[in-house]
């Protein structure tokens, strides 16, 4: 499936995670721009670089299905949120999209996982209680069921170990055309981030496209908090793995807003 066979206008960039992270209003964001196209629906996710069945149909049904239309914009993109956690995914958009640009949006990962468990058992994967989830986290996701796989609906813990997942992606690609950023900006500071997004894009900031603008996390609406003691134990889980994140994207990193 070599690059060259490719007809049509592809992607210009990629959002490819964290799940539970904002990448939703990311999405919503840049679809509120004129020079740039997003696939829709939103959701499904295309999910082509990362589903085997997917990625066999070749990178023209991925054009053909998801881009149709989008020459006529300056950028155009998609959103696949667990891009991020599959080495695979990097290879393979690498292989047929050399150029992309690569956006990835992260959260504190202790409440990402809290977060993704909201929303497993909203949608009714998941009966156990936080602290029970994690402690059978490792043995859930070799056990997956196969329908299930690529869902993976009870890695909590391990889609927050962000620099493990992004090495891949910054072996094959430039480091110019990767923007990692931070969750905390929706919340504190939406217009720079906007700016800086659309920047990154190559097309015009757009600082006001944030008006109205709502974080869209259903899952989180009942305002359930996690249990402190739960929050400083996944901490001190994480801390060599924050060491590791900010030693590969900087003092940026180093710290998180959320409380």
């Amino acid at each position: 499936m070599p690059a060259r066979a490719m007809k049509g206008r592809g992607p210009t960039f990629i959002i490819g995670g964290a799940p539970r992270s904002g990448t939703t209003w990311l999405y919503e964001l840049l679809d509120r721009h004129p020079d740039i196209y997003l696939a829709k629906p939103a959701r499904p996710e295309p999910k082509f670089f990362l589903v085997d069945e997917l990625y066999e149909r070749g990178i023209q049904h991925y054009i053909d299905t998801w881009f149709a239309g989008a020459d006529r914009f300056p950028a155009a993109g998609e959103k696949t949120t667990n891009y991020l956690e599959n080495p695979a995914v990097a290879r393979r958009i690498h292989e047929h999209l050399p150029s992309i640009q690569l956006v990835f949006l992260l959260r504190e990962p202790a409440h990402r996982a809290y977060s993704n468990w909201l929303w497993s058992r909203m949608n009714g994967m998941e009966s156990e209680d936080f602290d029970t989830a994690l402690a059978e986290e490792d043995e859930r996701e070799r056990t997956v069921p196969q329908a299930l796989r690529y869902a993976r609906p009870h890695a909590y813990f391990s889609r927050g170990l962000y620099a493990e997942m992004l090495k891949p992606y910054f072996a094959q690609f430039p480091r110019e055309q990767l923007l990692c950023l931070k969750f905390d900006d929706i919340i504190r500071r939406p217009a720079d981030l906007a700016v800086r997004l659309h920047q990154f894009l190559g097309v015009a900031p757009r600082a006001g496209d944030v008006a109205g603008l709502d974080v869209v996390n259903p899952s989180e609406k009942r305002g359930e908090r996690m249990p402190h003691g739960t929050l400083a134990c996944l901490r001190e889980r994480y801390s060599a793995a924050q060491d590791a994140l900010v030693e590969l994207l900087g003092p940026d990193f180093a710290t998180w807003e959320e409380p």
